[in-house]
């Protein structure tokens, strides 16, 4: 397991916003190329065991920290995953879990709308996939001030309700 640790750090240093206004004609043009990717991204449920250079896997986990957060606290922690024991692991956990909802906790309705995904309790791509990278929500933060004690922060805004 490896984790990537930018999102360390309970008050992130603020960056100044360095704005420069474009053209209306270039405003368009990357407004128009950004709806083209992303109007054609498409939701994946198979996964490919190829590897995948780890820089890729680090670039991604970078560009996830710097996404908007309360009080810009950043509260989560990603780990990425790629022993195949601790992929297996999440796996059995993670079927447990779906097996559960599927069963006995989803709706009909929540059913229905999956069934022409064909989604189930199985989750075989979470071994298949090179790398896992799990998203953990931090409650509180924790720094050391300038006596060397540690001081807990609440994190606000980690869900939305």
């Amino acid at each position: 397991m490896t984790t990537v640790d930018e999102d360390t750090n309970p008050f992130p240093e603020m960056q100044p916003l360095h704005f420069r206004r474009l053209p209306p004609k270039e405003q368009l043009r990357r407004a128009s190329s950004f709806f083209q990717a992303m109007n054609s991204r498409r939701t994946v449920r198979s996964f490919s065991p190829e590897p995948v250079p780890f820089e890729l896997i680090e670039m991604a986990i970078r560009t996830a920290v710097t996404a908007p957060s309360g009080a810009n606290q950043q509260p989560w922690r990603f780990v990425v995953v790629s022993s195949p024991q601790v992929k297996r692991k999440i796996r059995e956990a993670a079927e447990i879990e779906e097996k559960e909802f599927y069963n006995r906790r989803a709706p009909c309705e929540w059913l229905a709308a999956l069934e022409p995904l064909g989604t189930d309790w199985r989750k075989p791509f979470l071994e298949i996939a090179p790398y896992l990278v799990v998203v953990f929500r931090l409650d509180y933060g924790l720094r050391v001030d300038a006596e060397e004690h540690e001081i807990k922060t609440k994190h606000y805004y980690v869900t939305s309700r």
